[in-house]
């Protein structure tokens, strides 16, 4: 089973693999650690990572990138808006209210989910993994961000199913993070706590994580986050300030050109770096407009002026992350810092003032993620022994639970009121599982939405349940127990539902000795006490209770007489059990796709790798052909110049100039089987020349080997070695004939072949030759091989009559003569009667 961690980053993403020595980070294709997260739509297949990222530049409208903003997010989310402004492609709104991408595939302009761009993002980097591995991946571990919603999470195992993944866990980027740093520390306290401050400045959000290390384990205290502060906020910052200075002084607007906003931000995405290390930097680009090339340049000073909006909101996530731990900068031992956008100097001098002690780099900035999620992915897997490191998740949120209350008690006013109880607090351990427990008579309906957010961004409601329908004795109210789950995803969902009813069962007693011990024992539950029973709704698991307001106890508790026994006869006795029924329970996720939208995204993503690859092995045959032609010309000149006739030549080559000129015009856009033709075509006539060359190489050395053949066993058949005087004469000159009769047929065949020219079809091949050579040692080698006789072994020499004496016996057992024991009164042995012993007399 392969074990694999995937970091989906927002501009880039990492394949990371566990192997029995540790953790490997994956090359791609070109020999990179890092895969752009880029989906470039062609006229006639698709260009994902690497290949789309060099495509983009020529095909900017229908290269799609930064797919983290896009999935699981409303279109009109104030966020997306802001996105979809620097986009150079099409997004709009879709009927659901979510976005949809719009680019040209298969000349048709057609239109891709966010989730489906996802899905083919991760089904490149799944065959990354693949080729690495050399098999299938299925199992792994996915890194998101802390702050995805439940829709975004839900999104994101979507896109894992299309691409045919299994993710293990959707575990947050920033405690990936805290794992990879926390696994391999040898010296972590066993009592007191070690946290450690996280910082993650990545291409488009900043993530704050404070983690508490003990010797085993590690416990996340807080998570903070700025979903819009990152790597890219710093480039377009420095993007508008060189649009608007090249507008100046060149008159040119890269705002009207996608291609040119395209290399103006690559550009300056390049002199931010150069701004991390140098205090200034300039900027050059050839023909960025209107065939203008355009100089620029900046101090960091400079950088850091424009970008002070960007940098006053550093600091809020970091106070944010120690108030919610309930910790002080103190308390922090120390602070690592990880992320694309990390490097930037001011950054580091904001944390440093921060939290009063340097930054720390001790991993790797753009691999941790990666590492981080393959180390989980282990350590859920069965195949692998990892370490014992326990890891305790915290939930960003606060889920609650709403109803409408029971309307079944007329006296109280507010029984219909919408009624919620919080169920999984922010921090509460993932993953985690609460029961209620409702008074109904009917099918009613259950909320799941977010408490206490006043982030415009996140929807309130995530999904609504519906329990029933189920019935209920005389109409009265039933007890129901639901379950709902925090999973490892951190998805919420309802679990399950259960009716439990209290009827009366006869169950047959018998008493023994007065004692009344049962005869029989039931399978059902007992029944709960009354004590709650008037209650509407409660939380178990988390020990608090929710009610329903005004709601009474409106059920009398009852007392169950003692049963009268006789001592030693059977009894009947009524007895109050629980019966438990399960309830359907229905599920509607706001903006989640539903199961058949998802498989038919399935059938899709199956029917555009098709594509590709059909694509890609038609290009493969294509250049197989192109190479051909360039390669045989240049050998058939001198290479093969002996092996062809000057008639053979000339014809040759005017055939591979006939395909050249057709590869370039007739032939540029064919399929598959057409080149597959053409270059049977020319390997009609290349493939005589190929061979004779090809022989004349290997037939020297295969002539070699058998004329060392035949020498060897003849030599050996003559030989006077005493090794050899153990095998027949006769056997030994058949070896030799066997040798006179192939140095025969070789000598014969070199005579033949030595008459042709290089040109001419070769008279004798050298797998012949091979093949005489092996005819010959197969006949020769058991002969000469044979082994010598085992030498005949030493004869013991006989036993003398003192060591073939028997222990001497008693006198009256021995009857007090010499004699042989036969014809007397005594009973021996069969053998001892057919082999006569003779004993010596005691003395």
């Amino acid at each position: 089973m392969s074990v694999v961690g995937f970091d989906l980053g927002n501009e880039s993403c990492i394949v990371a693999v566990a192997r029995q020595r540790g953790i490997d980070v994956v090359l791609n294709d070109e020999s990179k650690r890092e895969t752009p997260a880029i989906v470039c739509f062609g006229e006639k297949q698709r260009f994902i990572g690497t290949a789309g990222a060099a495509t983009s530049t020529m095909n900017p409208k229908n290269a799609i990138s930064q797919i983290k903003r896009l999935i699981g997010r409303k279109f009109s989310d104030p966020e997306l808006q802001l996105d979809i402004h620097t986009f150079p492609f099409a997004v709009s709104e879709g009927p659901d209210g979510f976005p949809l991408i719009h680019a040209r595939y298969l000349g048709e302009l057609k239109a891709f989910t966010p989730t489906q761009v996802l899905a083919m993002v991760l089904s490149n980097l799944k065959s990354i993994a693949e080729k690495n591995l050399n098999a299938a991946v299925v199992d792994c571990c996915i890194g998101i961000p802390v702050y995805f919603t439940d829709l975004q999470r839900r999104a994101v195992i979507d896109a894992a199913t299309i691409s045919g993944l299994h993710p293990l866990r959707l575990l947050h980027e920033t405690t990936a993070t805290a794992l990879a740093y926390g696994i391999y520390k040898t010296d972590l306290p066993e009592n007191d706590q070690l946290n450690v401050a996280f910082i993650d400045v990545g291409h488009a959000s900043m993530q704050v994580c404070i983690a508490g290390f003990k010797k085993g384990q590690l416990k996340i205290l807080a998570h903070s986050y700025d979903r819009s502060l990152g790597g890219r906020d710093f480039d377009d910052v420095l993007f508008n300030y060189f649009a608007v200075k090249f507008k100046a002084e060149y008159k040119i607007d890269v705002y009207q050109n996608a291609r040119a906003c395209i290399r103006l931000r690559a550009a300056c995405e390049k002199l931010k770096k150069m701004l991390s290390a140098n205090p200034e930097a300039p900027l050059n680009i050839e023909c960025l407009m209107d065939e203008k090339d355009v100089r620029g340049f900046i101090k960091r000073e400079e950088f850091e002026q424009i970008s002070v909006l960007i940098l006053e909101r550093v600091k809020r996530p970091l106070v944010n992350a120690l108030q919610e731990a309930g910790l002080t900068v103190e308390n922090i031992h120390s602070v690592e810092v990880v992320g694309s956008g990390s490097r930037v100097p001011a950054i580091i001098r904001i944390l440093t003032d921060f939290f009063g002690k340097e930054p720390r780099r001790t991993m790797n900035a753009s691999e941790c993620v990666a590492r981080g999620c393959a180390l989980q992915c282990a350590i859920l897997s069965p195949t692998f022994k990892v370490r014992e490191f326990q890891v305790h998740e915290s939930f960003p949120f606060t889920i609650a639970l709403s109803w409408k209350g029971s309307s079944n008690d007329s006296q109280n006013e507010a029984a219909d009121a919408q009624q919620s109880v919080v169920v999984f607090p922010k921090g509460n351990q993932i993953p985690s599982i609460k029961a209620l427990t409702f008074y109904r008579s009917n099918t009613f309906s259950v909320d799941v939405t977010y408490a206490d957010v006043n982030d415009p961004s996140i929807p309130t409601k995530i999904s609504t349940y519906t329990i029933g329908p189920f019935k209920t004795s005389g109409g009265e109210r039933a007890k129901l127990k639901v379950k709902v789950r925090l999973n490892l995803h951190g998805i919420v969902s309802i679990e399950s539902a259960t009716l439990l009813e209290e009827e009366e069962v006869d169950v047959p007693v018998v008493v023994e000795n007065a004692t009344g011990k049962e005869d029989a024992k039931m399978d059902t539950d007992e029944a709960i006490s009354n004590d709650s029973a008037g209650t509407d709704a409660n939380i178990q698991d988390a020990k608090s209770t929710a009610y329903d307001a005004g709601v009474e106890n409106d059920k009398q508790e009852s007392e169950e007489k003692p049963v009268k026994m006789d001592t030693d006869t059977k009894a009947g006795a009524s007895k109050r059990k629980v019966k438990k029924t399960n309830v359907s329970v229905a599920e509607v996720v706001y903006g989640a796709i539903s199961s058949t939208d998802l498989q038919k995204a399935v059938e899709k993503e199956f029917e555009m790798a098709l594509q590709d690859r059909v694509m890609e092995e038609t290009k493969d045959k294509k250049n197989a052909v192109e190479a051909y032609v360039y390669d045989m010309r240049n050998k058939v000149h001198d290479k093969y110049h002996d092996f062809v006739t000057a008639s053979e030549r000339e014809e040759l080559i005017a055939k591979l100039q006939e395909v050249e000129d057709w590869l370039y015009e007739d032939g540029e856009d064919e399929t598959k089987g057409v080149y597959i033709a053409k270059l049977e075509e020319l390997k009609k006539q290349g493939d005589p020349i190929e061979l004779r060359h090809k022989e004349w190489t290997e037939r020297g050395p295969a002539f070699g080997q058998l004329v060392h053949c035949i020498n060897s066993y003849r030599e050996a058949a003559l030989s006077k070695d005493p090794k050899f005087d153990h095998i027949d004469i006769a056997e030994k000159q058949k070896v030799v004939n066997e040798c006179s009769e192939a140095e025969s047929w070789l000598r014969d065949k070199q005579m033949q072949q030595d008459a042709l020219p290089k040109y001419a079809n070769p008279a004798c091949l050298s797998a012949d030759i091979k093949r005489k050579a092996e005819t010959l040692d197969r006949f020769c080698r058991p002969i000469m091989t044979k082994p010598k006789p085992a030498p005949a072994k030493p004869q013991t020499p006989p036993q003398s009559e003192a060591e073939q004496q028997p222990p001497p016996q008693d006198d009256n057992e021995e009857g007090g003569a010499d004699h042989e024991f036969e014809g007397n009164n005594h009973q021996a042995s069969a053998s001892a009667a057919s082999e006569p012993m003779e004993t010596e007399p005691t003395a």
